[in-house]
C-alpha cells in the first residue's frame, strides 16, 4: 500500500528549482511519485511507508538545498491518568498522516507535535486525541496558555475534591458494615439471634443502597475512559479499575437478588471492594493532582517574573503600556525597585540591578549607560532609561521559560525502559488476572468462586501503572525547575542524564576559568618614584594605543580615579614596545630586551619577574627620563569562583582538564594555581574538538565547558556541552547545558542537580515496578496456601494510591535540593586594587 503526502517546500524561485526538488525526491528508494508546484510551494509526494518515511523525504529536500515546512504544536491534553494513557495518545498522533514525530508527558499533560503543515492541520491533531477518549485544553482568548492549564487543573482538582467528598459519604458506612462483623468476634452471631437471618439480607441491601450512588457516581468516569480504552484495544488503568470494580458489583449483587444461585452459606457480598475502591482510587488521584501543581512550583516562579506592563517614553510623555505593545527601539523608563520589563541597553541612569533570578548570582550587577538589562530582573536604587533590544519571545527570561519546558516536556533515555515495559504491563495484566480467577476457580474448594473474585479484583487494582507513568516526568520536571533557579538550564532530559555519567570535565581557559579580558594585576616601582605618578605616565603613554595590554593599563588608571592626558609625542617600537613624551617626561614601556636595547639593568627586578612567571604572567617596565622606574604585568586573572569550581569537582571524584590556544608556559602557571589535572596548550579553536575526541579516545565520557561561539566544535563534540552564558543569550545552539551567571561554580552545581535528578529517577522507577511485581504475586493469592492471607482489594486501591503520591512527593524532594557550591552573597564589589 502507498500513502500521499504533501510537503511544503521553502526556497523556490524558478523551474529549475521545481526540477531539482523532483529528481531528489523521486531518488529516494520507496518513492513512486513526485511532483513539486511552484506557486503553493508544495510538494505531492506518494511512496511506500514500507520502504521510506515523511523524515527521509524531508532529508532529501534539505540535501537538493531547500528547506521543508515544519511546524510544532503544545496541546494540553486532559483525562490522562497512567502510563498507558499517554501510550494511547503518542499512538493515536503517530497514526495520523503528516505527523512526524509525538511526544507525550504525564506530569506536564502536554502533548507535543512536530508535524507537516501542508498535510495535517492542528484541528485533526485535536480530533485524534478527542477520538483515543481524552480531552483537549482549547485556548481561550485573553488569558496565557499557563493561566488556562492552572485553571485547568484547579478545576480538576476541586472536581476531585466533590468526587471523594462525595464518594466518602457513602463509603465509610459501608466499609463500616462490610468490615466490623468481620473484625469484632460474635457480632454477626448477636445480630442473626436478636433479629434472624434475614438481617444478613437486609444488610446486603443497604450496602447496595450505599455502593450504588459510587459506582454509578464518581465511577463513571472509569466506565467512560476504561471503554473508550478497551474499544482502542489499548487497555489502560481506567479499564482495569473499570472490570475490577464492576466484577466486585455485579457478583455482589447477584448475591443480593438471587442468593439461591450460590451453594448454601457461600453468597457473599463484596460491595466494599467496589464502592470503597473506587473512593481509595479517586483519593489517590486527589493527592496525585495536588502533588502534580506543586511539581510545576519552579515554572510558575519564572512565569512570575515577567512583568505585565511597561513605562514607555514616546513624543515627550510616559505611557503605562502592556508589555506586549512595547516595540523595539522603544525608550523604557524604570524607576528604583520596580521590574524590568523587556531586554534592553541603558541610555541614561545609574543603578544597580538583581538579576538573581536569571542569572543565580546574588550580587547586584552595576548599570550605566551602554550596559545591558534582562526582562524580569529587578531595579535597584536608582532611575534608568533603556532602549529596547529584545521584545515578546525573544528576550533572555522568554528563551529561559522556553527551554525549561522544552527540557520538562522532554524524555531522557532511562524513560525507555518504562516505555517498553508499560507498552506491553496492562495486557500482561490482564492475563495474570484471568488467570488468577481460573486457578482459583479451579483450585478453591467451595468458596472458588468469592476467593477467585477477590483475587481478580486485588490483581487488577494492585497493577494500576500510575506510578510508572510518573516516575520520570516528574522527576524531570522538578529538577529542571529547580535548575532553573539556581541559573542551570538544561536543553532536554538526554542532558539531564548524560552530565551525571561524566568523568572528566574540560575547562576552555579564557573566559570560562578566566575573566577572559586583560586586567593590570601588578605594579611595583623603583626606589625614588611615587607608584601613582608612574601609573598615571604610563596610562598615558599607552592611550593612543588599542591593544588589550594598553586597554587594561590606561582602564586601572581610571579606576583608581586617575585622570589620563593626552600624550605630546608617541612613537611604537615594533617588537619591543613604545615611547612617548608625557607632561614633559620621557616615558619607554616594553619588555626587558627593549630595556636592555635603552641600557638598563632589570636585575633590579629578579624576584618580581620570577613570581610573575611563576604565576604565568609576563612582565613590562617602564622607564621614565632613562631611569627604570617600574615592573608591571597586565594578565587575564581568574575567576573568583574558578579554584571554588574546581576543588568542588575533584570532591566529587571527577578529573578537569584545561584545553587551551595560551602558551604553555602560562596554562601550566594556571593549571598549577587552580589545581588542575591535566594541560591541553597552545591549541587552535579548530583543534579543541580533537582535543575533546582524544580524552574520550581513553573510554571516558568528557563534559566541555566553554563559550559557546569559539568553543562551538568542541562542545558540539563532548559527550556533553556546558556553555558559559550571560543570562541575555541563553539560546547557544551548540550546548546541551548553560549557565547563565557565566560562573564556573554552576558546573558542580549542575553536575550535582544531574547526580541526584537520575538518583530521584531511579528509586521511583525502583519503586514503580518493585511494588507491582512484588504485589501482583501477592494480590493473586500466593501467599493463602502457606499463611492464609489474602489481599483485600481494598488495601490493594490504598497501596495503589500510595504509590503514586510516593512517587511524587519523593521526586517533589528535589526542590530542596542544595547546591554544593553557593555564590558569594557578598556586597557590590568595589575595583580590584592593583598589586603594589
Amino acid at each position: 500500500m502507498t500513502k500521499t503526502i504533501e510537503l511544503g517546500v521553502q526556497g523556490m524561485t524558478c523551474a529549475s528549482c521545481v526540477g531539482r526538488v523532483e529528481r531528489g525526491l523521486k531518488k529516494v528508494e520507496g518513492v513512486e511519485e513526485a511532483n513539486v508546484n511552484l506557486a503553493t510551494e508544495r510538494a505531492t509526494v506518494t511512496y511506500d511507508p514500507a520502504r521510506t518515511t515523511p523524515q527521509a523525504l524531508l532529508e532529501k529536500v534539505k540535501d537538493t538545498g531547500y528547506e521543508p515546512v515544519v511546524s510544532r504544536l503544545e496541546l494540553g491534553v486532559q483525562g490522562m491518568t497512567c502510563a498507558s494513557c499517554v501510550g494511547r495518545v503518542k499512538r493515536a498522533l503517530k497514526k495520523v498522516d503528516g505527523v512526524l514525530d509525538a511526544g507525550v508527558n504525564l506530569a506536564t499533560e502536554r502533548a507535543t507535535v512536530q508535524y507537516l503543515p501542508s498535510s495535517v492541520s492542528a484541528g485533526q491533531l485535536k480530533a485524534a486525541i478527542r477520538e483515543a477518549g481524552y480531552e483537549v485544553l482549547e485556548q481561550q482568548a485573553g488569558l496565557s496558555r499557563e493561566d488556562q492549564e492552572r485553571g485547568a487543573r484547579e478545576r480538576e482538582v476541586a472536581h476531585l475534591r466533590r468526587q471523594v467528598l462525595f464518594s466518602a459519604v457513602f463509603a465509610v458506612p459501608l466499609l463500616l458494615l462490610a468490615m466490623v462483623p468481620m473484625l469484632i468476634p460474635g457480632v454477626e452471631d448477636r445480630l442473626m439471634t436478636t433479629f434472624g437471618h434475614g438481617v444478613m439480607t437486609t444488610l446486603n441491601w443497604v450496602m447496595l443502597a450505599l455502593a450504588l450512588p459510587i459506582q454509578f457516581g464518581p465511577g463513571l468516569r472509569f466506565y467512560r475512559l476504561g471503554w473508550k480504552s478497551l474499544r482502542n484495544r489499548a487497555p489502560d488503568m481506567n479499564a482495569l479499575v473499570m472490570i475490577g470494580t464492576t466484577a466486585a458489583f455485579l457478583y455482589s449483587l447477584v448475591a443480593t437478588v438471587a442468593p439461591g444461585l450460590f451453594p448454601e452459606g457461600t453468597a457473599h457480598v463484596y460491595y466494599e471492594a467496589s464502592g470503597v475502591v473506587i473512593t481509595l482510587i479517586l483519593l489517590g488521584k486527589y493527592f496525585e493532582a495536588i502533588a502534580k501543581g506543586r511539581s510545576s512550583e519552579a515554572m510558575k516562579k519564572l512565569l512570575s517574573l515577567q512583568a505585565k506592563t511597561a513605562r514607555v517614553v514616546r513624543g515627550g510623555q510616559e505611557l503605562d503600556l502592556p508589555t506586549d505593545e512595547v516595540l523595539v527601539g522603544d525608550l523604557v523608563s524604570v524607576r528604583p525597585g520596580e521590574k524590568i520589563p523587556v531586554d534592553g541597553e541603558v541610555v541614561q541612569g545609574a543603578s544597580f540591578v538583581d538579576e538573581s533570578m536569571i542569572t543565580g548570582e546574588p550580587v547586584p550587577v552595576g548599570k550605566q549607560p551602554g550596559a545591558p538589562v534582562v526582562g524580569g530582573t529587578i531595579n535597584g536604587n536608582g532611575a534608568l532609561t533603556f532602549r529596547a533590544t529584545r521584545i515578546g519571545a525573544d528576550t533572555a527570561l522568554a528563551q529561559i521559560i522556553r527551554l525549561v519546558e522544552t527540557a520538562q516536556g522532554s524524555k531522557p533515555p532511562i524513560q525507555g525502559l518504562a516505555d517498553r515495559v508499560v507498552a506491553v504491563f496492562v495486557p500482561v495484566v490482564l492475563g495474570i488476572a484471568a488467570l488468577t480467577f481460573l486457578l482459583w476457580l479451579i483450585f478453591g474448594g467451595q468458596t472458588a468462586l468469592s476467593f477467585a473474585l477477590i483475587t481478580t479484583v486485588a490483581v487488577l487494582i494492585i497493577a494500576c501503572p500510575c506510578a510508572m507513568g510518573l516516575a520520570t516526568p516528574t522527576s524531570i520536571m522538578v529538577g529542571t525547575g529547580k535548575a532553573a533557579e539556581l541559573g542551570v538550564l538544561f536543553k532536554g532530559g538526554g542532558a539531564l542524564e548524560g552530565l551525571q555519567a561524566v568523568q572528566v570535565v574540560a575547562v576552555d581557559k579564557t573566559g570560562t576559568l578566566t575573566k577572559g579580558r586583560p586586567e593590570l594585576t601588578d605594579l611595583v616601582t623603583a626606589p625614588g618614584f611615587d607608584r601613582v605618578t608612574v601609573l598615571k605616565l604610563v596610562a598615558a603613554a599607552e592611550e593612543p594605543s588599542e591593544h588589550p595590554i594598553a586597554r587594561a593599563i590606561v582602564e586601572a588608571a581610571r579606576r583608581e580615579g586617575i585622570a589620563t592626558v593626552k600624550p605630546e609625542a608617541f612613537e611604537a617600537v615594533p617588537g619591543y614596545g613604545l615611547e612617548a613624551r608625557v607632561d614633559g617626561h620621557l616615558v619607554q614601556v616594553g619588555a626587558d630586551r627593549y630595556m636592555t636595547q635603552l641600557g638598563l639593568d632589570v636585575n633590579a627586578f629578579a624576584g618580581q619577574a620570577g613570581r610573575l612567571g611563576d604565576e604565568g604572567k609576563s612582565p613590562l617596565y617602564a622607564a621614565v627620563d632613562g631611569k627604570l622606574a617600574a615592573i608591571l604585568a597586565v594578565a587575564d586573572p581568574i575567576k573568583d569562583g574558578s579554584p571554588e569550581a574546581v576543588d568542588a569537582l575533584h570532591r566529587m571524584g571527577l578529573k578537569v582538564a584545561m584545553i587551551t590556544g595560551d602558551n604553555a608556559r602560562t596554562a601550566r602557571a594556571i593549571a598549577r594555581q587552580l589545581g588542575i589535572d591535566e594541560v591541553l596548550a597552545e591549541v587552535l579553536p579548530s583543534g579543541k574538538s580533537d582535543a575533546v575526541k582524544a580524552l574520550q579516545a581513553r573510554g571516558q565520557k568528557v563534559a566541555f565547558v566553554g563559550d559557546g561561539i569559539n568553543d562551538a566544535p568542541a562542545l558540539a563534540q563532548a559527550d556533553v556541552g556546558l556553555a558559559i552564558g550571560t543570562g541575555t543569550d541563553v539560546a547557544v545552539e551548540t550546548a546541551d547545558v548553560i549557565l547563565m551567571s557565566g560562573d564556573l561554580r554552576g558546573v558542580p552545581n549542575a553536575l550535582a542537580l544531574s547526580r541526584a535528578t537520575l538518583r530521584n529517577i531511579k528509586l521511583n522507577l525502583f519503586w514503580a515496578f518493585a511494588y507491582n511485581i512484588i504485589l501482583i504475586p501477592v494480590a493473586a493469592g500466593v501467599l493463602y496456601p502457606a499463611f492464609g492471607v489474602l489481599l483485600s482489594p481494598v488495601l490493594a486501591a490504598a497501596a495503589m494510591g500510595f504509590s503514586s503520591v510516593f512517587v511524587l512527593t519523593n521526586a517533589l524532594r528535589l526542590r530542596g535540593f542544595q547546591p554544593p557550591v553557593k555564590p558569594d552573597a557578598v556586597p557590590v564589589p568595589a575595583p580590584t586594587p592593583v598589586h603594589a
